[in-house]
């Protein structure tokens, strides 16, 4: 795939998957433009993209704000949409700020997008949450959707106005439901973004990690090096034969063997097992794994890199980086920054 010389708008691209991409994409010869409002909650650190800090252009707006960078619209040869809240806990604690942010900015942005760029390629970080609670396994994008919480929701919601406008001719876009990522680069303040970002949190403190139940629910974790292969993969096809992929993990694992594996690589850590906590339930989805053969059939894309081997790579970097985001005298809780409320012991949903 070539992005040599090719003009990128990148949503999203100071935080954990937007700032990988944006430095590999960076390291392709493509002349990025990042929009990224850093919103509090949302996992943007400018220290991600330090290493291609002087190659990247950045517009510290909000995507609801489109109209103030209509020239970087129009210039664009593709857009990859990454803003966005990813914390299901947030979007129960405070959804009309969910909803202001993954639905009303989502339909702004993509409003002026259509009237500035009409046709150009975008591709969007969707999510599996959208199917609920799993059916069947492994989940394929012809599952019912059925979201169990506002995050799922207002998510979908988004999907279906980057669909709607690439039936009527005004976008050409794609949107991939990504499973748990992990990597570098990912938050590790806002503990609430995942099961992941806590075990790693956990890890780099040297902290036992906790599985809430028997541990014994599925997922699949994907590195963020695969998931950004997807992104360039689903940018520049030529063509694409479907609107929506899933993305997700080689392998399914259950809560248990993770945090084994993690503990494993890490070394000097423990598992506790906690009882799972009552007011969890409402938004536990059970186990999930990704039916990824669509992306491997169409565009060429599969996940090549194994847990464990991830996982070292990620530690690795946070070795050298751990400064740059972990205070380890924070608070390990999840209110967010920006909405006060009572505190919650809630560090490890299995999202």
């Amino acid at each position: 795939m070539s992005y040599e010389g090719r003009n990128v708008l990148v949503t999203g691209g100071l935080g954990f998957i937007g700032s990988n991409l944006t430095v590999r994409l960076v390291e392709l010869g493509a002349q990025v433009t990042i929009v990224d409002s850093s919103r509090p909650g949302c996992g943007a650190n400018p220290c991600n993209i330090e290493p291609v800090a002087d190659r990247v252009r950045l517009i510290p707006l909000d995507i609801g704000e489109a109209h103030q960078f209509r020239e970087a619209l129009r210039s664009s040869d593709v857009v990859f949409n990454l803003a966005g809240e990813v914390s299901h806990i947030h979007s129960v604690e405070a959804p009309e700020r969910d909803l202001d942010i993954n639905t009303v900015a989502q339909l702004r942005f993509l409003e002026a997008l259509r009237r500035e760029r009409p046709g150009v390629r975008v591709v969007y970080a969707g999510t599996r949450q959208i199917y609920g609670v799993p059916q069947y396994l492994p989940v394929d994008e012809a599952h019912p959707i059925d979201p169990v919480d506002f995050n799922g929701v207002h998510k979908y919601a988004a999907t279906m106005y980057h669909l709607m406008l690439s039936r009527s001719g005004h976008l050409d876009a794609a949107v991939l439901r990504l499973t748990n990522v992990y990597g570098p680069r990912m938050a590790l303040s806002i503990p609430c973004q995942g099961f992941l970002s806590t075990f790693l949190r956990r890890l780099i403190l040297k902290q036992d990690l906790e599985v809430f139940g028997a541990g014994s629910q599925l997922r699949d974790p994907v590195a963020v090096d695969d998931v950004v292969e997807a992104f360039l993969l689903a940018g520049a096809s030529p063509s694409l034969p479907s609107r929506t992929y899933n993305v997700g993990g080689p392998e399914a694992l259950s809560l248990g063997r993770i945090a084994e594996i993690a503990a494993a690589v890490a070394g000097g850590v423990g598992i506790l097992y906690r009882a799972f906590p009552a007011e969890l339930k409402a938004i536990d989805i059970g186990s999930y794994h990704t039916d990824w053969s669509r992306m491997q059939r169409e565009l060429g894309w599969k996940p090549r890199v194994r847990f464990e081997e991830g996982l070292a790579c990620a530690l690795a970097y946070y070795k050298d980086n751990v400064h740059r985001y972990l205070d380890p005298a924070s608070p390990n809780g999840c209110s967010m920054p920006e909405h006060a409320g009572k505190r919650r012991r809630l560090a490890l949903i299995p999202a």
